[in-house]
């Protein structure tokens, strides 16, 4: 990556923060702490990274740039649902496995070293666990699933088939020679 991607990086998602600083001007209804801005900046700079990082690479093919944008823009809305509303429960202490899945991405996309085969099962792996956390939950806290259990497992089930979705386009390119472009067939 060049200087200015790492500006794009870090300056992007200042500009989307711009919203709820301005709004706080207007309403009460928008109260947001320093905290709550720099965990919104984390937010939204780690895709804004991993899309620049992965998804601009000059020798991709179409399905590991589509690969790509669907992990990160997976990866990115699951961690939004959970921090705004959490996906499972009030305070349910399962919806941090969420972040357990997160981390399963990134560790997976450093072990990888960007290769197709490798982010392939790095994306099946978090579909997976993905798959693991309504499950877990449900035994661990049964009580505590507010938004009710056949809803929280339908949104799981979308993150899941997101994730798995992501390995199937990285599996087809890891079987495309390097270098063959954006142009190559889907």
């Amino acid at each position: 990556m060049k200087r200015k991607d790492y500006l794009i990086v870090a300056l992007a998602p200042l500009a989307v923060l711009l919203i709820p600083l301005v709004a706080m001007r207007f309403t009460r209804e928008v109260n947001w702490t320093w905290s709550d801005f720099a965990a919104m900046w984390v937010v939204l700079s780690v895709p804004t990274f991993l899309f620049r990082l992965l998804v601009t690479r000059p020798w991709a093919s179409l399905p590991y740039r589509l690969g790509a944008g669907l992990a990160v823009v997976t990866g990115f809305l699951m961690t939004w649902v959970n921090l705004a509303v959490q996906i499972i429960g009030h305070e349910n202490p399962a919806n941090l496995l969420y972040f357990v899945v997160i981390l399963i991405g990134l560790i997976g996309v450093g072990l990888a070293r960007f290769q197709p085969a490798g982010l392939a099962m790095t994306a099946f792996a978090a579909a997976a666990t993905t798959f693991l956390v309504p499950v877990v939950a449900y035994w661990g806290w049964p009580a505590d699933f507010s938004p009710g259990v056949p809803q929280v497992f339908m949104l799981n089930g979308g993150f899941v088939l997101m994730f798995a979705g992501a390995g199937l386009l990285f599996r087809r390119a890891a079987s495309q020679p390097i270098g063959s472009g954006s142009t190559a067939s889907a």
